[in-house]
């Protein structure tokens, strides 16, 4: 019998059941339909008796600082660790050379490069409130002289006046902020043990992860309906994928962007590059935003500093800007995550609100993995639907 006689016979058997029921699924429709009711109740439900779940919720926010970083960890360390075993290393010992080397270079960083940095970034705040308001001056007798002057007059803004007033006193306005944090003293020290709690777990998690990470999927999988096995090692795959390269990635772009700010500002003669440099490094992480963040007080540095200076800036930032998109962010990231620029900015904008710091770290690669579900559930819809649609010429291709 030919694909076209089996059709007209599918469509003969399925003429009393709708086209739509047919593609959600037949029968199955209202088992769905009343799943999605039931699943209303509980959450109905749960809102209203939420208090018992605090405990729960404490829980999950205490651990997931340190599964992050532990994650972040493993995704870094992973590659080295299958180095080690390439050179017949068994897989203990090379966690414990890892756990050494990793401790060498921290302390190296704590003794080393952090009390630089302490000072560098005590003397910035110490000074900056004096080059905030030379940047107004600056800005002020620019605006003076420029082809401005005349709508800029209109405005009437006596900057002197508004030094004295708002601003005149930018150092006691901080210390008066530091004081209204150091009241609230027992918030802080509650935050800085969990904190410090969270890093002393990291290690333990990581060892674990390091040992068995690679087995939690395979495990996961088994327990799964022989059906579905196969779609959910795949999706474990392309997930593990998107995690590796997003964050293996990301801090090496991170390494190179501060390495080349630090350089360039070294030799344009600007102030606190060092610091700079470390500060472009830790906002690239977050996209179109990071770098926003990490130049403003550059330029502000650079105002007051001289109008060459901030030409200077500029040209280093360009080129800085240049080469990572042109030939880092390429070779290192690739397109592994095909996101656009677009929906990245949406993304960065709801997981900032939601989550607010976090979720601007985080948003990106959580879109990235929500996306990896979606796509194979799209996939099996597809499946599903050329399964219950007769005519081959409606069916969905790839």
């Amino acid at each position: 019998m030919d694909n076209k006689s089996q059709g007209q016979e599918t469509v003969a058997r399925n003429d009393s059941t709708p086209r739509i029921i047919r593609f959600l699924g037949g029968r199955a429709t209202m088992f769905v339909l009343l799943s999605i009711l039931l699943i209303g109740l509980i959450i109905l439900v749960f809102s209203k008796v939420s208090f018992i779940f605090y405990p729960i919720k404490v829980f999950f926010s205490t651990v997931v600082l340190p599964i992050i970083l532990a994650t972040i960890a493993y995704y870094l360390l992973r590659p080295i660790l299958r180095l080690l075993e390439r050179m017949r290393i068994p897989r203990v010992w090379g966690i414990f050379i890892l756990f050494v080397g990793l401790a060498g270079l921290i302390t190296l960083f704590v003794f080393l490069v952090f009390p630089f940095l302490k000072i560098q970034f005590a003397n910035l705040i110490e000074e900056f409130p004096t080059y905030f308001k030379q940047m107004l001056i600056n800005v002020d007798t620019f605006l003076r002289t420029s082809i401005f002057s005349a709508y800029y007059g209109e405005m009437d803004i006596n900057i002197n006046k508004l030094l004295d007033n708002g601003l005149g006193n930018i150092g006691e306005f901080f210390t008066d902020a530091i004081g209204g944090i150091a009241s609230g003293v027992t918030s802080f020290i509650s935050a800085l043990t969990g904190f410090v709690l969270a890093i002393i777990t990291v290690p333990f998690i990581l060892f674990y992860l390091l040992k068995d990470g690679e087995k939690l999927p395979k495990m996961i999988v088994k327990m799964l309906p022989p059906r579905l096995r196969d779609e959910a090692d795949a999706i474990f795959k392309d997930a593990d994928h998107q995690i590796s390269a997003y964050i293996q990635g990301q801090i090496l772009v991170a390494i190179c962007i501060g390495i080349m700010v630090s350089i360039g500002f070294r030799i344009i003669g600007m102030d606190y590059a060092l610091l700079l440099g470390a500060l472009a490094m830790f906002t690239s992480v977050v996209p179109y935003l990071g770098p926003i963040i990490a130049i403003t007080p550059a330029a502000i540095i650079a105002i007051v500093t001289s109008p060459f200076m901030l030409v200077k800036l500029a040209v280093v930032w360009t080129i800085v800007q240049l080469v990572e998109g042109k030939f880092i962010s390429p070779q290192i990231m690739g397109k592994s995550l095909r996101v656009h620029p677009i929906t990245i900015i949406f993304v960065l904008l709801t997981a900032g609100s939601l989550f607010g710091v976090v979720g601007v770290v985080l948003g990106i690669p959580g879109y990235a993995l929500i996306k990896v579900v979606f796509t194979h559930m799209f996939k099996l819809l597809k499946l599903r639907y050329n399964k219950h649609e007769p005519d081959t010429d409606m069916h969905y291709e790839g």
